[in-house]
């Protein structure tokens, strides 16, 4: 059950009827406070098939290519390979990563904006065709170093959100489309579709209705130059949310009925990463240390201080920070608020808080203010909602210790992919039973020695 980043080699407990999640976390606490209180995860990896359910209720026919950067763990990949969802890969080694789970290139996209010449040249020999592309200094990287390579040209949208900034880096404007298509035509390249990207933050959904619009103008476009266009990717900002998805499908729907009929022969696809992993994994820290801080050094800048100043103010350092699970808070809020592992009374008092990772980094701020009781070196705090950004290569700042993975699923969300023919009988071998956790003597428990 236990598996680490790198490891292929991992378990998958599965809970009968009468154990939770929870209960998981409550043992792995109860082994790591007793053999070494180190971070870990617990993956629900039935959420993955819940997830992928959802999506063939409410997207089909739009196929999902999975993004490997949001988590590169081996039983997400293997679980989404199961499932028939395609790949798109940054990097070589998610392309290895992926392809030694006996994908077909065929279902891999190479979606990195600026390709190394080297990991281009990887791709070609690897058979992995499909790759985004949207400026001219990269169409020729990609001709001398591809010759089979075709290409979805990823052109901006006008999301006037956070992600302005990332949407002016990235993507081809439509008057520069007909400039990557002549030069697309000089050196024989291939371009068989478009890509866009709308950000998950955007509460506009009319943006798709521009986007799709412009992905038509780009196909009508090709045939002026006699490229034979058959693909269009929507890109990634599902949110997870079965609402969200509803209202994206509302929209797109019926422009993918009048622009990109089933009849003309296009085959749509989107980058769901968030929506698939972020709620399946809950990541458990421990509090290694304590100090007692003024409360004015706490509180963000203008903020009116309105507490009574004998009540202390706490730092507490965790065993994990943004130079590992937290990495993506240098870039945005966190998405997940801790939660007090032990029990405590609902009329116990609260205290300004803060929590810091265990660099001793200025930057390495994990939740600048909250409320928590008081708690003390060698508690737990449980963090939600942590699948998406916090699972691929991380830093070995500070003999920074990764966190071990532990693989869950309930009997019914496996029966349900027997049921469904998509367990593989590679995949079965990774399965193994956990009895009711809770009723467990402690020598009975699952281990997590080394």
């Amino acid at each position: 059950m236990k598996g680490f980043l790198e490891d292929a080699n991992y378990s998958i407990g599965l809970l009968d009827e009468g154990a939770t999640l929870a209960d998981v976390i409550d043992n792995c606490i109860y082994e790591h406070t007793h053999t070494g209180k180190r971070a870990f995860y617990v993956g629900d990896l039935g959420k993955l098939v819940k997830k992928n359910i959802q999506w063939q209720n409410v997207m089909a026919p739009i196929k999902p290519f999975y993004p490997v950067r949001c988590n590169s763990t081996p039983g997400v990949l293997e679980i989404l390979g199961t499932l028939g969802v395609g790949f798109a890969c940054s990097s070589k080694s998610e392309m290895a990563l992926v392809q030694d789970l006996g994908i077909s290139p065929e279902n891999i996209i190479y979606t990195n904006p600026c390709k190394q010449a080297s990991q281009i040249k990887y791709a070609a020999k690897a058979g992995i065709n499909i790759m985004t592309c949207d400026n001219d200094i990269e169409l020729k990287k990609i001709a001398r170093n591809h010759l089979n390579a075709k290409l979805l040209l990823h052109i901006a949208t006008e999301d006037i959100t956070a992600d302005e900034e990332m949407n002016m880096k990235f993507g081809t404007t439509l008057k520069n489309c007909r400039h990557l298509m002549e030069c697309a035509k000089e050196l024989g390249v291939q371009i068989v579709g478009v890509k866009f990207h709308i950000s998950g933050s955007c509460k506009e959904l009319q943006m798709y209705i521009h986007a799709i619009s412009d992905a038509r103008c780009v196909f009508d476009m090709a045939e002026e130059f006699g490229f034979k266009m058959n693909m269009l990717d929507i890109g990634g900002g599902f949110t997870g949310s079965e609402l969200q998805l509803e209202e994206v499908n509302h929209v797109i729907r019926p422009l993918l009925d009048v622009y990109f009929p089933k009849e003309s022969g296009v085959n749509v696809i989107a980058e769901p990463g968030f929506y698939y992993v972020s709620s399946a994994f809950t990541l458990a820290v421990n509090i290694i240390a304590k100090k007692t801080v003024e409360y004015d050094k706490l509180l963000p800048s203008g903020v009116e201080q309105t507490r009574n100043d004998d009540e202390p103010v706490f730092t507490y350092y965790i065993n994990d920070g943004v130079y590992g699970s937290f990495a993506s808070k240098l870039s945005e809020k966190l998405n997940t608020i801790p939660e007090v592992h032990k029990k405590y009374k609902e009329d116990e008092p609260l205290f300004a808080s803060s929590l810091w990772g265990p660099s001793c980094d200025e930057l390495d701020q994990i939740v600048e203010n909250c409320l928590l009781p008081e708690l003390s070196v060698g508690d737990w705090l449980i963090f939600d909602n942590m699948g998406s950004g916090t699972l691929g290569e991380q830093s070995t700042f500070n003999d920074y210790q990764r966190p071990l993975i532990y693989y869950m699923m309930s009997f019914s969300d496996w029966d349900e992919m027997q049921d469904a023919g998509i367990a593989s009988d590679t995949l079965m071998k990774n399965f193994f039973f956990v009895p009711s956790c809770i009723q467990l003597s402690p020598e009975d428990r699952f281990s997590t020695a080394a």
